[in-house]
Order: structure tokens, then C-alpha cells, then sequence
């Protein structure tokens, strides 16, 4: 079971390099779990760089591997806010996270799993990366 966070899944939808290896994490695990802010977060971006198509391909591949969409809740957000304090843009860290890596990071605690992501952001927190288990 992995979380999985917008960047993981904007990589595998636009065929980068990490395509291949995310789906293959995606295709070996028993479940896949995504924050509702992180599908919005993901709606969003892919919208920005090819409208409505892209929001259509984003449902397919949810439906297609079952990924499981988390409700925000306020033990959610409360999570999140301490990701923000520790690890959040402009707070002195390394990880620089930005408002939907939060709560990628809040549902991988909370639900303590390890997170798929791209980019070396979440490495610089105390995350468990998913890559590094399933690699």
C-alpha cells in the first residue's frame, strides 16, 4: 500500500523517464491512496497544460488502477499544517514543500505508508519513499 503524490502521477500520465518504474510500483502494490487536495492539485496542473483532455486521461488512470481518493479531514489538515511548519516553502528546509505536497505528506503519515513521488522535495523530510521499497 503507497500514497501517492501529484508529481508521481503527472510523471506517468506525460511518459517521463520515471513512467515506467512508477507504474510498475503502482501495478505490484495492494493499494494506491490519493488526498482529494493532491487530485485537485493534479486536475490542475494537467488542465493548465492541456485542457480538458488531460482531466479526462487523470480519470481513466484513477479508475484504471483503483486508486482510492482520501477525503481532507481535520486531522488531515492538522498534519499538513505541521508538514507546512517543518518543511513547508519559506520555512528554513531543504524539501521547500508547497501547499499540495502538505498533504501528500499528511495522508502518508496519517495513514503510515510510504509515498511515489518525483523530485528530491519529500527526500529532505522524514517521509518513507515509496521507491526505496519497491525499487
Amino acid at each position: 500500500m503507497i500514497v501517492l503524490d501529484s508529481s508521481a502521477v503527472i510523471a506517468i500520465l506525460r511518459g517521463e523517464p520515471e513512467q515506467e518504474r512508477f507504474v510498475e510500483i503502482i501495478d505490484n502494490v495492494e493499494s494506491c491512496h490519493m488526498s482529494a487536495a493532491t487530485l485537485l492539485e493534479t486536475r490542475i496542473v494537467l488542465f493548465n497544460r492541456k485542457r480538458e483532455s488531460a482531466t479526462h486521461v487523470l480519470d481513466a488512470f484513477i479508475a484504471d488502477t483503483a486508486i482510492d481518493i482520501v477525503d481532507v479531514t481535520r486531522q488531515t489538515t492538522d498534519i499538513a499544517f505541521e508538514a507546512f511548519l517543518r518543511y513547508g516553502k519559506g520555512q528554513g528546509s531543504g524539501a521547500s514543500l508547497n501547499f499540495g505536497d502538505c498533504f501528500s505528506y499528511a495522508l502518508a503519515k496519517q495513514m503510515d505508508l510510504p509515498l511515489l513521488f518525483k523530485g528530491n522535495d519529500f527526500s529532505q523530510t522524514d517521509i518513507v519513499t515509496a521507491a526505496s521499497i519497491y525499487s
